[in-house]
This record gives structure tokens, sequence and C-alpha cells, in this order.
């Protein structure tokens, strides 16, 4: 298949989702980038797609690290430690690996927040709701780390100071990070739209998402050596 999207649901969804992306831009909220979401091969699979979602981040969404978020009136409250994606230049679709690579200015660590508030089968809701999203953090950013590539990095994950996972190949869940930018310039070109310079993506979780539970406090998701993000939640009693 080539770039340009052939999926009739994800073309739906797609249109559906950036149509509310343009209504919020245009109410003066400003982007912050794309999300990858439904990209582990069990993942893809299921929902019968050859590659990841996309969805799009704001600014409104992005939390400083360590915030306190209440939960409980969330439907199905998951949390992701991901990969963060800087992104140094415009990249339209079709562009090969390596001019892709060169783009990447920077990475480091991410928890994005999601709540499944659908039911998880169907891809043009999935989309059209924006996969999910409520909120990301971003950790410290590492431009040598982005030289080297997040193949000499790993992963650790920690509930409430314990360690919980600890993760050598942080592309065995998700796929390359230079794919999942791909992914983002090739489906964003196939609706009109262009991957640009200062857009931040996060590529998916590194694990399966975490469920928040009551009991559960805080989770940190540390990108060794380049560093840490936590966030803390907050149930009412």
């Amino acid at each position: 298949m080539s770039w340009r999207e052939e999926d009739p649901r994800i073309l739906r969804g797609m249109q559906a989702q950036l149509a509310l992306r343009r209504a919020r831009l245009e109410s003066g909220e400003r982007p912050l980038g794309w999300k990858i979401g439904f990209g582990s091969p069990e993942a893809m699979q299921r929902l019968g797609i050859h590659a990841p979602l996309v969805g799009f981040l704001m600014e409104s969404s992005l939390l400083p690290p360590g915030s306190v978020v209440q939960v409980d009136h969330w439907t199905r409250p998951l949390a992701e430690p991901e990969i963060a994606v800087y992104i140094g230049k415009d990249l339209p679709g079709g562009t090969e690996r390596e001019p892709i690579r060169e783009a990447i200015q920077a990475i480091g660590p991410a928890i994005e927040l999601v709540d499944l508030d659908r039911p998880p089968e169907d891809v043009e809701a999935i989309l059209s709701g924006n996969i999910y999203h409520r909120y990301v953090l971003l950790g410290p950013r590492d431009e040598s780390a982005a030289k080297r590539s997040v193949q000499h990095l790993r992963g650790r994950v920690f509930w409430d100071g314990a360690e919980v996972a600890s993760v050598e190949d942080l592309e065995a869940n998700t796929g390359p990070v230079v794919d999942a930018v791909s992914r983002v310039a090739n489906l964003l070109a196939s609706m009109g739209e262009r991957l640009r310079g200062g857009d931040v993506i996060i590529a998916g979780s590194v694990i399966p998402p975490l469920p928040i539970e009551r009991g559960r406090s805080e989770i940190t998701f540390e990108l060794v050596p380049v560093g840490r993000v936590s966030v803390r939640f907050q149930w009412n009693e």
C-alpha cells in the first residue's frame, strides 16, 4: 500500500477528528502535536488495520510533571508510558526514513492519560473521539539521545515508588519510533494536513496500558538515562 490512506473507516474517522481539531483551533486553542494509538501488533490485528491510529494533542491537555488528576468520574482511566518525539522541521508525506530520523530533534519520556469511554472496537468512533485522549505530561528532553536512537535507552515504570515494569526494547510494543513519525506524516498528508516542525508526537505506550485504580496514587515513567515524569491521582472519598 502507498503512503496514502485507503481504509474508509480511517478516512471518515480522521475527517471527523480533524474537523474537531479545526474547531478547537478556531476557538483559540493552541496545537501541541499528535499521538499514536493502537500500534501494538495485537491491537492492529484486532481492529483490522495496517498501521497505528493517529490523534491530535492540544496545549490545553498538557499538564506539568507531577500534576494531580482527579479520575473518579472517568469511565475507565488508563495510564500509558510513552516516548515523546520532538520534530524539528516540516515533514511531507512520503518522506524517506533517513530524513525523518534527521528531523527528530529530541526525545523524552511522556505519560498519556486516556479514558475508555466507548467500546474499543469501532475504528471510526475511536478516531472521531480522538483515541480516548485526556491529558499528556512531558518529561525532560534530550537531543543527544535522539542521535543515539531509543535502542540505547531503556524504560522503568513505577507505581507508588515500586517498580512494576522494566523495558529493554522500547519499540517492542509500538514498532520503531521512525515508523511512528512516518505514519503521522503520511496520514496527515493524505488528509490535506502536514506534520510541522515544533510538533510533539507521543509514539504509543511502551507497555500495555495500566488501569488507574483506587489504592494507586502515583505513576512514574523513567527513560534511562534521559529522565523521568510522574503524575498523581486523586479520588473522592
